[in-house]
C-alpha cells in the first residue's frame, strides 16, 4: 500500500485537500480578488489552525505562484530571513523545496506556508503540502495587496512578493482562518458553477444569432421568438431570407409542424414566406454557414446544460436532501436556485449570523462617509460571486411568486427605495429567513417570518 504522504500529488487522485481561501474570519474576504479563483480540491478532515497550540511553529513561508515556478521565502520567529529561492513547478522542484524547509527546522509540523489564491496553478503545489503534513493555507491576494501598501518602496518581484507574504503570515497567522469543505460539496459546487458557466455561454451564443440574424432575415424577430425550438430548427433548414424565398411553401410549413413542436404557432408558413419577399437581407453564404453552426452550438450547449442540471438536481437531493425540503418549503425557491446556493454557501454552522452569511456573498453595504460628506451606499462585492448570484436569483424568483416577500419587496419601493435597491433589501430579508430556517431545522411559515 502507498502511504499518503508519499504520493506526490495526493489531492489529484485522492481529492482529500481544500484549495478554500483563507481570510480574516469565515465570513469575510474568502476567496479571491478574481471570483473566478475560488474552490480547487476537497479535503474531508481538516484540522484547522486555531486547533494547534500556538508558538509551535519556528518557520513561516511565503510562496509566489507562477505557471512555471514558484518562489518561496522563509522567516524565523524573529522575523529574519531563512531562505529566498526560486523553484520549478514540477517533481525536482517540490523535492528541493522540501529539503529546503527540512534544513531549517526540527520538523515539518513546525512550518506554516502561505499562498496567494492563483486560480489553478496554486492548488497541486497546495496539495502536495497539505499531503507531506505541512500546514499550509491560500490567502486571499487582496489582503496580501493591502499589506504590501503598508511599505513606501514600489518594487515589485517574486522573490519580494514571496517574502511580503511570509511578513504576513508571521504577523497575522492568529487572526486568519481557513474553511474547508468535503468532497461532496466541493463536487456540488463544481456543478453548480459548470451549470453558471453553460448558462454564460448560451446567453452569449443567442446574441450572436440575433446578431448574424439582423442581416440574413431581420424581420423575423417580429414574427416570432428566434429562440423557441421550432423556430430555431426551422433556421437551421432557412438561415435566410434568400433560402426562405427559394423554398416551396409546403416545406417551410412541414417544418414548423414537427413533432418537437409543443405550443400552437402564433405565425404561419405565408407570414414567413411573406416576411421574406419583403427582407431588407443581404445575401451573404458565409453568413448563412455561421448562423448554422451558432445554433448547433447552442442546441449542443441545452443538452450539456440539461445534462448539469440534473446531475447537480440528483447530487443535491443525495447530500443535502433535509436543507433543500427547508429551502424548498419558501414558494418560489426551486431545486435549480436552491441547489447553487447551498453549494456555494455550504455549512449553516460556519457562519456565528446572518450579517455573515450576508459578507460571504457581499451583499453587504459599502458605505463612503468623511465629515459632513455622506457617500452613495452600495453592495461591497467582497465575496463570493457565485453565491450572490444564486441570491439574486432566489430573490427574484419569490418576489414574482411568493405573496410574502412580494408584499416586502413593494413595501420597501414604496419607503422610496429604487426597485433595485428594493430588490436587495428583500435578498437580505431572504437570507434572514434561510438562515434562521436552516439553523432551526424549520420549514418556512410566513408569519413567523414577519
Amino acid at each position: 500500500m502507498v502511504r499518503q504522504e508519499d504520493e506526490l500529488l495526493p489531492g489529484c487522485e485522492n481529492p482529500e485537500y481544500s484549495v478554500f481561501p483563507a481570510s480574516w474570519s469565515p465570513d469575510r474576504l474568502i476567496g479571491s480578488v478574481n471570483p473566478s479563483h475560488n474552490g480547487g480540491l476537497a479535503r474531508r478532515h481538516f484540522l484547522p489552525i486555531q486547533e494547534r497550540r500556538r508558538g509551535m511553529y519556528s518557520v513561516w513561508v511565503g510562496v509566489d505562484v507562477s505557471k512555471d515556478f514558484f518562489s518561496a521565502a522563509g522567516l524565523d520567529e524573529e522575523g529574519k530571513e531563512l531562505f529566498l529561492g526560486s523553484y520549478e513547478m514540477n517533481t525536482s522542484g517540490f523535492s528541493e523545496f522540501i529539503a529546503v524547509l527540512s534544513s531549517h527546522c526540527e520538523g515539518v509540523d513546525q512550518v506554516m506556508v502561505a499562498m496567494e489564491s492563483t486560480g489553478c496553478y496554486h492548488i497541486n503545489l497546495y496539495s502536495f503540502l497539505m499531503g507531506k503534513g505541512i500546514q499550509a493555507m491560500v490567502v486571499n491576494p487582496l489582503l496580501i495587496a493591502n499589506f504590501a501598501k503598508l511599505s513606501l518602496r514600489k518594487t515589485k518581484t517574486d522573490k519580494k512578493d514571496a517574502r511580503t507574504i511570509a511578513k504576513f503570515l508571521m504577523d497575522h497567522h492568529e487572526e486568519i482562518s481557513q474553511l474547508s469543505i468535503s468532497q461532496d460539496l466541493q463536487d456540488l459546487r463544481d456543478l453548480s458553477r459548470e451549470r453558471e458557466s453553460l448558462s454564460h455561454l448560451m446567453s452569449a451564443i443567442k446574441v450572436e444569432i440575433q446578431r448574424v440574424l439582423r442581416t440574413t432575415f431581420p424581420e423575423l424577430e417580429s414574427i416570432g421568438d428566434i429562440y423557441t425550438g421550432v423556430m430555431l430548427r426551422f433556421l437551421q433548414e432557412y438561415p435566410s431570407a434568400r433560402l426562405v424565398r427559394a423554398a416551396k411553401p409546403k416545406a417551410i410549413a412541414k417544418v414548423l409542424k414537427q413533432p418537437y413542436v409543443g405550443n400552437k404557432l402564433t405565425f404561419s408558413a405565408e407570414d414567413i414566406l411573406r416576411a421574406a419577399k419583403s427582407s431588407i437581407a443581404v445575401v451573404s453564404p458565409a453568413k448563412e454557414i455561421i448562423l448554422q453552426g451558432k445554433i448547433a452550438t447552442l442546441f449542443h450547449l441545452q443538452e450539456r446544460l440539461d445534462e448539469v442540471t440534473k446531475l447537480l438536481s440528483d447530487l443535491c437531493k443525495a447530500t443535502r436532501v433535509e436543507d433543500l425540503k427547508i429551502l424548498r418549503s419558501i414558494k418560489g425557491v426551486g431545486p435549480k436556485t436552491a441547489a447553487p446556493f447551498l453549494a456555494e454557501m455550504g455549512k449553516v454552522d460556519n457562519f456565528l449570523s446572518h450579517k455573515k452569511l450576508i459578507a460571504f456573498a457581499g451583499m453587504d453595504p459599502s458605505v463612503h462617509q468623511s465629515g459632513k460628506f455622506m457617500g452613495m451606499s452600495k453592495l461591497s462585492k467582497r465575496g463570493n460571486r457565485h453565491l450572490r448570484r444564486a441570491i439574486y436569483l432566489m430573490t427574484a424568483s419569490v418576489v414574482s411568486k411568493n405573496a410574502f416577500f412580494k408584499a416586502y419587496f413593494l413595501r420597501r419601493k414604496g419607503e422610496g427605495l429604487p426597485p433595485q435597491k428594493a430588490l436587495f433589501a428583500t435578498a437580505h430579508k431572504l437570507i434572514r429567513v434561510i438562515f434562521a430556517m436552516l439553523s432551526q431545522r424549520t420549514y418556512f411559515k410566513a408569519k413567523e417570518a414577519i
